[in-house]
């Protein structure tokens, strides 16, 4: 299996797995309260704790690919993930992301979540990704629109309900 560690570059990012490294800006992004309002995730306690998540994730060598840092291209700043997790309740491979929020409003979101959508059809040859969001959150929503995902409609996951975005190849 192929272990896409690294992912696309865009025209200002680059995509590439955490590295334990980087544990001070994972634990910023996944400790910021804003942040993480729409994730129904529980917070990083502490850079520890970030760590131990970044050398625990098991995506690339399970499944052969995850969620990318966003690193912005000539500065080597982590700010922000996105990517592609495959969802085995669902049997579905989800998109998503999240930045810190002085990069928020800046388009980088929607130019990585394009990027992935492209990697996971034209790279992984995958025939459709969906994308879940809380309906409250209208900033990813917007990115899922602008990333061309259509609304398939309410949906209830993980004792949540969400919308549902859809891409098919």
């Amino acid at each position: 299996m192929d272990t896409h560690r690294v992912g696309p570059v865009t025209e200002r990012l680059l995509h590439r797995a955490f590295e334990v490294r980087d544990a001070g800006a994972f634990y910023a992004l996944n400790s910021n309260l804003e942040v993480m309002r729409y994730t129904a995730e529980p917070l990083v306690e502490s850079i520890d704790m970030a760590r131990q998540q970044i050398a625990n994730y098991a995506d690339f060598d399970d499944i052969g690919f995850g969620r990318w840092a966003c690193v912005l291209r000539g500065t080597e700043e982590v700010i922000g993930f996105c990517g592609l997790k495959y969802l085995s309740d669902l049997n579905a491979v989800d998109v998503g992301f999240r930045f810190l929020p002085q990069h928020w409003g800046r388009g980088f979101a929607t130019e990585a979540c394009i990027a992935s959508l492209e990697f996971g059809f034209e790279i992984l040859k995958l025939r459709q990704i969906i994308g879940l969001v809380l309906p409250g959150n209208q900033a990813s929503i917007r990115v899922l629109e602008k990333s061309a995902m259509r609304l398939e409609g309410p949906f209830s996951y993980d004792e949540l309900e969400v919308l549902k975005y859809v891409k098919d190849r």
